[in-house]
């Protein structure tokens, strides 16, 4: 009976989390809403030639979603977005994490995360079509070379900055390194390591319609290379809503969950109903 009330208590408490993120998806909703204003504003003074008012746009969105070749060009890019994102997430909170606990590491590599972050993307375009032509890879290697400095700035951030008396606390209740890494030090992190890891998804779904666009890889960037030759555009904004949808898509249903199953012990402190 008491299994059964904890287990229940547990069910009610995620429910509760999942209405809350729900619901907070409002004030995103206004955003956009605004921000759809201000380009139909855009539309109305420089006319259909220059700027395609929102319905417009969103018609040229439904003729693409009726076209199955359209369906497997956004795919394309999504895969080599997220497989990029991925590579870049493991690489920087690996290297970023273990640099943390390294201040010497740290000074080694703050002048060469500053010489990889002066250096244009579109740089690291040319040089990887140079290497791989127009594939895969050359998305892959541009999207790691491009977001894997933020990630690893926020993961080292987060571990330099922690508060080492709860790690000193939880070593004095017999917590082992891994123990207090999981519990203690990996969930201060959040601060700067989710909005770095967003900042990087981001990075990944321009560079990689970039990268695209540039290298003719085929894409949502070959999309609105046909688009930008054929001066339609409709389909060429249509195309940019489609890129903005998936990356809203996927940092909302990747990316801030996960941030708040880890965050859950910030809001146990927080009273009921205000927000920080």
């Amino acid at each position: 009976m008491n299994m059964l009330g904890n287990l229940a208590m547990r069910l009610l408490d995620r429910v509760g989390r999942v209405l809350d993120f729900l619901w907070s998806g409002w004030a995103g909703f206004a955003a956009l809403c605004l921000m759809a204003a201000v380009w139909q504003i855009g539309h109305e003074a420089y006319g259909p030639f220059i700027l395609t008012s929102p319905l417009e746009t969103l018609q040229a969105i439904g003729k693409l979603a009726q076209d199955r070749n359209a369906w497997g060009i956004a795919l394309l890019t999504l895969q080599r977005a997220l497989t990029g994102f991925v590579l870049v997430a493991l690489t920087g909170c690996l290297l970023g994490i273990s640099a943390g606990y390294s201040p010497a590491t740290m000074r080694i590599a703050s002048p060469l995360i500053t010489v990889i972050l002066g250096v244009p993307p579109i740089a690291w375009i040319v040089l990887a079509m140079i290497w791989f032509g127009g594939s895969d890879a050359t998305v892959r290697v541009v999207i790691l070379v491009a977001a894997l400095p933020v990630v690893f700035l926020g993961a080292a951030s987060g571990i330099s900055t922690r508060d080492r008396g709860l790690d000193r606390m939880a070593k004095a209740f017999g917590a082992g390194p891994i123990s207090r890494f999981l519990s203690v030090g990996l969930r201060q992190t959040t601060t700067t390591l989710f909005p770095a890891l967003a900042l990087a998804l981001g990075t990944s779904f321009k560079v990689a319609v970039m990268a695209e666009l540039l290298a003719n890889a085929g894409g949502i960037g070959g999309a609105l290379a046909d688009a930008r030759i054929n001066l339609d555009i409709a389909t060429a904004l249509a195309w940019v809503v489609v890129a903005v949808g998936l990356l809203i898509v996927v940092e909302y249903s990747l990316i801030h969950p996960v941030k708040g199953e880890i965050d859950r012990w910030r809001r146990a402190a927080q009273p009921w109903g205000i927000k920080r």
